[in-house]
């Protein structure tokens, strides 16, 4: 059955990888974009939405409902990232992070579950990242905002447990998208060469790991296996085996192994 399915953050990378597999699926698909005259040439329905801004949501959302009368499948993709250290970061970097990677995911579904649960059915599906479930050196901010994505998917799904409404977490590992590029980097302030030098080797790690990620392609194809599914599973891990192994991992090796498999990996030693 073909459905209407609003993907956020269309305009590059895994969000315009995923509209674009969608709409090629024969679903009616509306991608978004701050800036509307990012998406140009595509096969779905560009539509312009901020999920930083209340109004901006709501607008986009009765755009829809008005041309289509649903949402049938929700793709939270809209994200951003910033890199730096923690123990000096500043707390504006942090609300900004998590403006657009958690507040934006709760905002479109505010704005759009209702409908659903009026409907008695729909999905959701919020775009995790394995760094939320494990945090990764010099990307903490990022980290923390796809943990909270985390616990608030699975608290959404015990409360719309008897509506008809799904809700899944995918999570990837690294893709080769621009999302290297447009990453923030908070300056490093401190007068410490040896931080320094660790926090500059894990950012290089991270962009090496990116460069060579898959193609955002493979992503899109498991959402499109996603959305055909009945019932679809709580979570799913989608990257390069040695990236998708590490949540294991974490789960059967002491605390103090894990953590120094990671430095070593990032160039903390």
């Amino acid at each position: 059955m073909k459905k209407v399915i609003l993907v956020t953050g269309a305009s590059s990378g895994l969000g315009l990888a995923t509209a674009t597999a969608l709409a090629a699926q024969g679903h009616t698909v509306y991608g978004t974009s701050r800036d509307i005259k990012r998406i140009k040439d595509v096969t779905f329905n560009p539509i312009e939405m901020d999920v930083t801004d209340d109004a901006s949501v709501n607008l986009a959302i009765d755009k829809i409902i008005k041309a289509e009368g649903k949402i049938d499948v929700l793709v939270n993709n809209a994200g951003n990232g910033i890199t730096g250290p923690l123990y000096a970061m500043p707390v504006e970097l942090a609300k900004k992070q998590f403006e657009v990677n958690f507040f934006g995911v709760v905002r479109v579904c505010s704005a759009v579950l209702p409908g659903m649960i009026e409907k008695g059915k729909g999905l959701v599906i919020n775009i995790g990242s394995l760094a939320g479930l494990f945090g990764l050196p010099y990307q903490g901010l990022y980290s923390a905002s796809k943990f909270a994505i985390e616990g608030y998917s699975e608290s959404l799904r015990m409360e719309l447990q008897n509506t008809g409404v799904k809700v899944t977490v995918l999570n990837p590992g690294d893709f080769k998208t621009d999302f290297t590029g447009n990453r923030e980097k908070a300056p490093f302030t401190l007068n410490n060469d040896k931080l320094k030098g660790e926090f500059e080797a894990a950012v290089a790690a991270m962009e090496k790991d990116e460069s060579i990620g898959a193609s955002p392609d493979k992503l899109a194809a498991q959402i499109c296996k996603i959305v055909e599914k009945s019932k679809p599973a709580h979570s799913y891990l989608v990257g390069a085996i040695g990236q998708t192994i590490v949540p294991t991992l974490k789960a059967v090796l002491p605390g103090s192994i894990f953590v120094k498999l990671m430095n070593d990996h990032y160039g903390i030693k």
